[in-house]
């Protein structure tokens, strides 16, 4: 149960990453998705590659707040964050 609500966070984190573009969301849900996706990474203690991509999508999140991020790494990080929710699915 717990791996389908974290599996989601990605899914709708990735949606974010992908068609709603981060200048289109308020800083507060940036702020909110980027530290789960931290504390998310934190749990695999970077050891595996899983927890790698949420500490970077995690960073994207926050950094968006300051910076305006390119389109193309905000859809590869999306990309690879929603491939990672479908397979906690399984």
């Amino acid at each position: 149960m717990l791996i389908w609500i974290l599996g989601s966070i990605d899914v709708i984190a990735g949606i974010i990453l992908i068609f709603g573009g981060l200048s289109f969301f308020s800083v507060k849900i940036l702020m909110i998705f980027g530290a789960i996706l931290l504390a998310k990474s934190s749990l695999g203690l970077l050891k595996n590659f899983a927890s790698w991509i949420d500490f970077l999508t995690g960073l994207l999140f926050l950094i968006s707040i300051i910076l305006d991020v390119p389109a193309i790494i905000s859809i590869i990080f999306g990309l690879l964050i929603i491939q990672k929710g479908i397979f906690s699915f399984l």
